[in-house]
């Protein structure tokens, strides 16, 4: 039964969209971008990482419009990528770990030692019922082109497995596809290689489609997509079409290979060669920004454009960077595949001319499903129909800076899989955060966390013996909301016994069940 979906907002706010003129709107997602990968601080110190990295783009978006320093994703890509599109939680819709192979879990779940992993949706999303292991949803795109957008999709796609209709962007509501595809990586950076995996000795299977004529150039892939989307945009702009662009970079996920227009300068401050190549990355990726923002002003287009710039997923920091593991993202604790605020806490901002205040920041919470309903308020959208329960709510008020706290509302992240690498918060995990508390209740031996973000933001002080009462009123509120949604956990290899909800542990007044 298909569920109506009805937002309802005061005149007052209704107002800023023009229903006449409806706004084009750039959602710029970076893959693996940290909190701290940008000279933009998010923290209430600038760092030695600002420092390091030049975004100046980035800067000239904070200033133009609002920063959000406590902005979350989840902490590997594809659950991120399926949350925006249906608007639901990852507990709900099941896409719980990236996607790659038709109906295979990840070769490191597959392999585990101690535990079996549930058959997550490792096929993503469905634009129909008939596809097995995948949850079937009404997607963002798809009611925005209901409702005379056209819907552009550049880059980096993840939304489906190889073989599924999702791996084609085509089908779950764009109307261009460039470049995106189910592999959730590229194969290489540079025009030169094609964009291909072969000197590294990977399959086709992470190759970039459709960029054929940049083959053997020196043409950076974050540059082409660039170029790409620009062309499409300005497609739309001569049709006179208000236009979504999905503008989802592969950048700055690995491998991590230079974008050579950059790097020199960071090898210059004798950063540690692969940092040197990471930093150029990071600026080929604000370079993009600029490229769309000075588009955007050549064309009279940026009164009636909302920008919106967020990642993916936390910073890279367990593998294949330099200096010191789970260091990269600091003062947050840890980086991608973590529960930890480094692999879910994300760089935010947003530009709406005419409705939020230039130069502003928020601190309220917020996570990457509320981004459904928000988008689709912007374009003046208020009634739509989904084939799915909608877990998002609109962070509107936040951006007219009618909300000023985020105390009452609890988050909630869940990942019963397994990433790969080790390091803190790296496992399977379900976590909530509920005002400045957050809980992380460890699936392989039921232990728990609990820190204040406010007095800890690095994570570095367990309080689950000193506050026993929050521990416990977190792990029932989790414990209620997965039940709920009939959350997968994880089982004990050898006794097939599923690993219980956090409740169950403290009800029992265990704090680990032996495997």
């Amino acid at each position: 039964m298909k569920k109506v979906v009805i937002i309802w907002f005061s005149l007052i706010l209704y107002s800023c969209n023009k229903e006449i003129n409806p706004p084009n709107i750039v959602l710029f997602l970076v893959d693996d971008l940290g909190w701290q990968d940008t000279s933009v601080p998010f923290w209430s110190d600038t760092t030695h990482f600002n420092k390091r990295y030049n975004t100046p783009n980035m800067e000239r978006l904070a200033k133009e419009g609002m920063k959000f320093t406590q902005a979350y994703a989840t902490s590997v890509c594809s659950p991120t990528r399926v949350s925006l599109m249906t608007g639901m939680n990852t507990a709900r819709h099941r896409v719980t770990n990236w996607t790659l192979q038709k109906d295979k879990i990840q070769p490191m779940e597959v392999n585990h030692l101690d535990l079996d992993f549930p058959r997550w949706n490792m096929n993503g999303i469905t634009p129909d019922s008939s596809i097995k292991n995948a949850i079937h949803a009404t997607t963002l795109p798809s009611i925005l082109k209901e409702n005379g957008y056209k819907t552009i999709h550049v880059g980096k796609a993840h939304f489906g497995a190889i073989g599924t209709p999702a791996a084609d962007p085509l089908n779950i509501g764009f109307d261009v596809n460039i470049a995106g595809h189910a592999a959730g990586g590229p194969g290489s950076y540079h025009g030169k290689r094609n964009f291909s995996a072969e000197w590294r000795g990977g399959t086709n299977t992470w190759d970039v489609p459709g960029l054929e004529k940049y083959h053997g150039s020196e043409t950076n892939l974050t540059e082409a997509l660039t170029m790409e989307a620009i062309d499409v945009m300005d497609n739309a702009y001569e049709s006179k079409q208000p236009f979504f662009l999905y503008m989802s970079h592969y950048t700055v996920h690995t491998p991590i290979e230079s974008d050579d227009r950059f790097l020199h300068k960071y090898i210059d401050q004798g950063l540690h060669p692969t940092e040197a190549k990471y930093a150029s990355m990071v600026e080929s990726m604000d370079q993009s920004l600029g490229d769309l923002m000075d588009y955007l002003e050549d064309k009279n287009l940026v009164q009636n454009t909302i920008i919106i710039f967020m990642s993916d997923n936390g910073g890279l920091s367990a593998v294949a960077r330099g200096g010191e593991k789970h260091s990269h993202n600091y003062p947050l604790s840890s980086g991608k595949g973590s529960a930890r605020e480094g692999g879910i806490r994300e760089p935010m901002i947003v530009k709406w001319p005419g409705v939020v205040d230039a130069g502003s920041t928020s601190h309220n919470y917020l996570i990457i499903e509320d981004f459904f309903p928000t988008i689709l308020f912007m374009a003046g959208i208020k009634n739509f129909e989904t084939v799915q329960p909608i877990d998002g709510q609109s962070f509107i008020p936040m951006l007219k800076q009618i909300v000023t706290t985020s105390t009452d509302r609890p988050l909630v992240w869940h990942y019963p899989n397994e990433w790969g690498p080790s390091g803190p918060g790296i496992g399977a995990t379900s976590t909530i955060r509920k005002g400045d508390w957050k809980m992380i209740y460890y699936h392989l031996d039921q232990s728990f966390e609990l820190f204040n973000l406010k007095a800890d933001i690095s994570e570095t002080d367990n309080l689950m013996e000193k506050e026993p009462e929050k521990l416990k009123e977190l792990a029932k509120e989790l414990t209620d909301y997965l039940i709920n949604v009939d959350a997968q956990m994880p089982s004990h290899k050898k006794t097939g016994i599923q690993i219980p909800f956090p409740l169950e542990i403290l009800s029992n007044n265990k704090k680990t069940i032996q495997l």
